[in-house]
């Protein structure tokens, strides 16, 4: 191998590719990245056996060739080179230059590096996933023992692609005009976290996913689970309407949360015609109220909210009115917005 890449490039490439490699490895290969010659350029790889990035730089190739080094040394020279970079093979060692620095690094064969490359996908389109995917990403559970909520459910029937994601507290579905028709998966946080803006286009099979804007393209293994039937979660019954707007809601909850308990966020939400009053009551600092005002035609009715909860569901909204539905203080909460057709929140109500 020998070829010339500029810093700003090889920088960008090695920065991408990075996020898919964990701190703590048990096997050395994955403390390295894969550097592959090709027609465009130098072809950077990165996996820790669950995802696997690919990213591309322009590079003057004058020899062709591949291997693995280390990437956290490979980034750090990479990082504070003076200019532009030169790597070469010689006497078994990869040098890599930039300007009066040089430096002689160990590397292993381009053979033994792991590759996620084998699925055959069963369905490939073009969509924004990560807008689609956005709003239901502070739903994700991190509960261990319910793996299978540790992701985003993505399926698509009927001409129309639905989002879901819920860690049995609260519930978000994100439906837009879908790809082709798909069985659902599950995609695991992180992959969900690393998702590019904008269009993409996606592969699906029954294990993987493949994710690919311009150079960049991103594998990753599904959760192996059953996403549990988030439909019977909402509710269909929810009679009493309530209208605030997002920022209302968003300052009052801000507000009064400030005295809440470590181990208690519980706001108590009165809903009467004309206003809302958010209380929190803290047996060590005192009680806290706000009002803001709602629309709202019904009966009084109070019920008990987990006050994060409610700010983050409030903020998945596009700025403006949001509705929330209920049927009585025991019975999860809806809510939607008509800025946001294809957005449904599910927030659990809790004791106050």
């Amino acid at each position: 191998m020998e070829l010339a890449i500029g810093k700003a490039d090889f920088a960008r490439a090695l920065s991408g590719v990075a996020k898919a490699i964990e701190a703590r490895k048990t096997i050395p290969i994955l403390d390295c990245v894969l550097l592959t010659t090709d027609e465009t350029g130098l072809r950077v790889r990165g996996t820790d056996l669950d995802i696997e990035i690919i990213d591309r730089a322009p590079a003057d190739i004058a020899k062709a060739g591949s291997l693995c080094v280390n990437a956290k040394l490979l980034s750090s020279i990479v990082s504070k080179a003076a200019g532009d970079i030169s790597l070469s093979v010689k006497d078994d060692k990869l040098v890599v230059k930039s300007g009066k620095s040089r430096f002689t690094l160990g590397w292993l064969p381009a053979s033994d590096y792991p590759s996620m490359q084998d699925a055959a996908y069963t369905a490939t389109f073009e969509t924004d996933l990560a807008a689609l995917f956005a709003p239901c990403i502070h739903a994700i559970s991190t509960e261990e023992v319910r793996y299978y909520l540790n992701g985003v459910y993505f399926a698509s029937a009927g001409g129309s692609a639905v989002a879901v994601a819920t860690d049995g507290h609260r519930l978000v579905k994100h439906a837009t005009d879908g790809p082709p028709d798909f069985a659902g998966i599950i995609v695991p946080r992180k992959a969900v976290g690393l998702l590019p803006k904008g269009g993409v286009t996606v592969s699906v099979s029954d294990s993987k996913i493949r994710i690919e804007a311009g150079d960049l393209a991103i594998v990753s293994k599904l959760i192996d689970g059953t996403f549990p039937d988030y439909e019977r979660v909402i509710p269909q019954n929810n009679d009493k309407i309530i209208t605030f707007g997002s920022e209302d809601m968003r300052g009052a909850v801000g507000r009064v949360s400030v005295i809440s308990a470590e181990r208690g966020r519980a706001v108590r939400c009165a809903f009467a015609a004309g206003g809302a009053t958010l209380t929190v009551n803290n047996p060590d600092s005192g009680t806290a109220t706000d009002e803001i005002p709602v629309t709202y035609t019904g009966a009084p009715i109070d019920i008990g909210l987990n006050g994060q909860y409610l700010a983050e569901m409030v903020a998945q909204f596009p700025p403006g009115d949001v509705s929330l539905a209920l049927a009585d203080p025991g019975t999860p909460t809806i809510f939607t917005s008509e800025k946001a057709p294809g957005l449904i929140g599910v927030v659990m109500p809790v004791r106050v």
